[in-house]
């Protein structure tokens, strides 16, 4: 059980907090081989610890050690529910828990999926992915809007193949546009699967990653899983489907609408995308933005919008992210400012000319 103890009168500042950990196994789970997950909370959380026998010592200011307590208890409930807790998990929840100081990490694994076989578990890394999950859930057609790394396409394909699994639908759809091939692709060479692959093979690999080779191969070979690129959806009704529409930015408006009314019985859509990363021709307006602003009211439909703090990839692509953000916003200032420098001269050449 946690008690708190004082410090040393010159450190009034500082209090400490012990957890004693009465299972060997789930202390060993927190704390990572050799203390390794230590280190991590200590810097992310801005307190020291210690580690003697099955207790944990937390000490710092009363607040960090407040958080850095409470961390240690979601996470050792994580663990407890079988998680195999890694150094990145520990700081993923760490920056979650700062964030969104009420969300009880454990209940994160009530919104995982089976897929494959169903052995296999895909589990949020965050609120937004809870949230993202819990929508496709709920709703027939989910909009995931946010930068590259943050899993809106790889949980969309969690969704659809656990869905499969369990005989929710009868079919998975998976398309997108093949914008740098202007939905032309007879210069590539090869059969029709040969031109499209390239600018699919993104959503080859994500299905790869939920079942085998062999398994996704009999699916594809047998009609059960359908990539195609977004312009062979046209005229078609889909039914009992859950169908996914990657890289939704660069669709027209035109297309957008043509896929959203695709959508038959019981099936369900996912549309992911970046709105900052348009590759439209002619600086086209994206089909994904045009459908956010129309639709974000229509009952039945849920947006779940991602951030660069919900990048699960490498850190540096959250930094990257960041950095690339920054400097459009700042683009964006020069040139709001430049607009407003050139009305005011137009508007001082007016009054010059009405003044002569």
């Amino acid at each position: 059980m946690p008690h708190a103890e004082s410090e040393a009168p010159s450190q009034t500042s500082r209090i400490s907090v012990e957890i004693e950990v009465a299972d060997s196994g789930l202390l060993l789970a927190l704390t990572g081989p050799n203390g390794a997950h230590l280190k991590p909370l200590e810097r992310g959380l801005g307190v020291g610890i210690g580690l003697r026998g099955n207790t944990i010592r937390l000490i710092g200011p009363p607040k960090s050690v407040a958080l850095a307590e409470r961390a240690v208890a979601e996470l050792l409930a994580v663990a407890r529910r079988g998680t195999h807790l890694t150094e990145r998990e520990v700081v993923r929840s760490i920056e979650t828990l700062k964030r969104h100081p009420e969300v009880r990490l454990s209940t994160m694994l009530d919104e995982e999926v089976a897929v494959g076989n169903g052995k296999k578990l895909v589990s949020p890394k965050g609120v937004a992915q809870q949230q993202y999950l819990r929508a496709m859930k709920e709703h027939d057609i989910v909009f995931g809007v946010g930068p590259a790394g943050t899993g809106k396409t790889y949980l969309a394909m969690a969704a659809a193949v656990s869905a499969l699994v369990s005989r929710k639908f009868k079919r998975i759809i998976l398309t997108r546009p093949a914008v740098e091939a202007g939905e032309r692709l007879g210069f590539l060479p090869g059969d029709l699967a040969d031109k499209v692959n390239p600018y699919l093979r993104p959503l080859y690999d994500a299905l790869h990653d939920m079942m085998d080779l062999e398994r996704a191969q009999d699916l594809l070979s047998r009609g059960t899983i359908e990539v195609a690129p977004l312009a062979f959806m046209r005229g078609r009704t889909l039914n009992s489907s859950f169908v996914i529409l990657d890289e939704a930015q660069n669709t027209t408006s035109d297309q957008m609408k043509m896929f959203l009314t695709r959508l038959g019985y019981d099936s369900k859509a996912v549309i992911t995308g970046d709105v900052t990363q348009v590759d439209l021709p002619d600086r086209r307006r994206s089909g994904l933005s045009d459908a956010l602003n129309l639709l974000q009211d229509v009952d039945g439909i849920s947006i779940c919008k991602f951030t660069e703090v919900d990048v699960v990839r490498h850190p540096l692509v959250q930094r990257i992210v960041r950095a690339y953000d920054a400097r459009d916003d700042q683009r964006m200032r020069e040139e709001d400012a430049l607009r407003s420098t050139r009305q005011r001269s137009a508007n001082d050449r007016e009054v010059f000319k009405e003044g002569e």
